[in-house]
């Protein structure tokens, strides 16, 4: 993941919260993506990261729910809940919560980053909003007992928090260069496009539609 620079942070933070502030949602559901550049689109058209792409295939299928995009490049588990505040002024009926990836490849603590997210779970929850948990994974050179320990979070917090879960965000997208940018890392517009189909076999039993069961079932028991 790429840290952006502390203005471009800043001004980020900033845009996004005269979004949340300035804009009207009326009676709308809505869904919040919430996470890091992998939610942003870094590297990317705005209208090929994922939030977007779930707007139209929501729209395309009659869903009157409206998507917001607040993923913030660069953001941490600690960097997103201080957030969450400002993010909950979209007022959100679904989270789908995608965060950890730039704890893990900073090799900061597993034990703080699960607390992090714990509290930004605790705080959707405690608000009424239904949650997507998106696990993550980080490269194996980071040591099997540390990557081991970071995966394991996801299914341990969507077990205890009785959350439903992809196991993989980048599922099919991690590691493939047709579909990452040139640093390996970021999804390009193609690798948007699996990950759309991975989110949407997510978020299509949470909006009471009929959708293959097996996709979430048993997931709880997976690293």
């Amino acid at each position: 993941m790429i840290t952006p620079t502390l203005p471009l942070r800043l001004l980020t933070l900033l845009l996004s919260f005269l979004y949340f502030t300035t804009t009207v949602y009326g009676g709308d559901a809505v869904i919040l993506c919430y996470g890091d550049s992998l939610t942003a689109g870094f590297g990317v058209d705005a209208q090929e990261a994922y939030p977007a792409r779930l707007q139209k295939r929501l729209q395309a299928e009659g869903f009157p729910h409206r998507v917001v995009n607040a993923g913030v490049s660069g953001d941490t588990t600690a960097g997103a809940l201080s957030r969450l505040g400002w993010a909950m002024r979209a007022k959100p009926t679904l989270a789908i919560v995608t965060l950890g990836a730039n704890d893990g490849l900073r090799g900061q603590s597993i034990t703080a980053m699960e607390e992090n997210l714990e509290q930004i779970i605790l705080r959707l929850q405690k608000a009424g909003v239904q949650i997507l948990l998106g696990g993550m994974k980080i490269p194996p050179n980071y040591g099997k007992e540390y990557t081991t320990a970071f995966a394991e979070v996801y299914p341990r917090l969507a077990k205890k928090h009785h959350l439903p879960l992809l196991p993989f965000f980048l599922a099919g997208v991690a590691g493939e260069p047709a579909y990452t940018l040139e640093d390996g890392i970021h999804p390009n517009a193609q690798g948007y496009g699996l990950i759309l189909e991975t989110v949407w076999r997510g978020v299509l039993p949470l909006l009471n539609r009929e959708a293959a069961p097996s996709f979430l079932e048993d997931q709880h028991e997976k690293p």
